[in-house]
Order: structure tokens, then sequence, then C-alpha cells
């Protein structure tokens, strides 16, 4: 089991939960699919994606929870990152904690499993 990580601004969550179904963030929406990282990923796209943001929440899924609508592609520095091409439930989420920012504006991630 491998687990994969999407940060997503609390609001947006809260409201997926209250109707049921994830359809992704503006740029999931405007690139076609749900965009997650990897353990080794996740701290760096929080940095370049979401610097200095407060109110965010950090979910984990487990990468067989997909599917064949999991599709492994490259992006940045052409690493292979998790590409959903699907809506989900939010309650498929393994679990979902806050990602708070430290005293210097970086994010406080929890003990991530790969």
């Amino acid at each position: 089991m491998q687990l994969i990580y999407k940060i997503v601004p609390e609001e947006l969550w809260r409201h997926s939960e209250a109707n049921g179904v994830f359809e992704g963030a503006p740029v999931d929406l405007a690139d076609g699919y749900i965009h997650f990282s990897t353990a080794v990923q996740v701290r760096e796209t929080a940095g370049k994606h979401f610097k200095g943001q407060n109110g965010l929440l950090l979910a984990a899924f487990e990468t067989q929870a997909f599917g064949d609508k999991l599709k492994w592609e490259p992006s940045r520095g052409g690493d292979l990152f998790p590409h959903l091409y699907a809506t989900f439930a939010p309650s498929e989420a393994r679990w979902v904690q806050p990602l708070p920012l430290d005293d210097s504006g970086h994010h406080v991630f929890p003990d991530l499993e790969q």
C-alpha cells in the first residue's frame, strides 16, 4: 500500500464533505485532473504552490482506492506525480490533518508514510 497526499484549503474540503464529493481545486479543474503528491514530493509542492498560506489541510489516500483512474505522469523535474482523472468522496481519505505554518512561515508536516 502506498499513500499519496493532497493539500487543500480547509474551506474547500469542508464544502466537499458537505456535498459528499471532491471535484478538485481550481488548478485541478483547469488541468482536468486532481493533483496529488507522494511523501517525497509534498513538501516541495507546499513550498511552490501554497507558500505562506494558512487554513490548509493535508489529506492522505491509499493509491489502490483509485484504481486505474490514478495515473503517474511526469511533472516537475521529470518526477512522476500521481494525477487522478476522477472525483472522489472525501470520506475515502485515510486521514486529514491541519497543515499549519511555523513562525518562519513554513508548513509543519506530520510524519508521512511513503
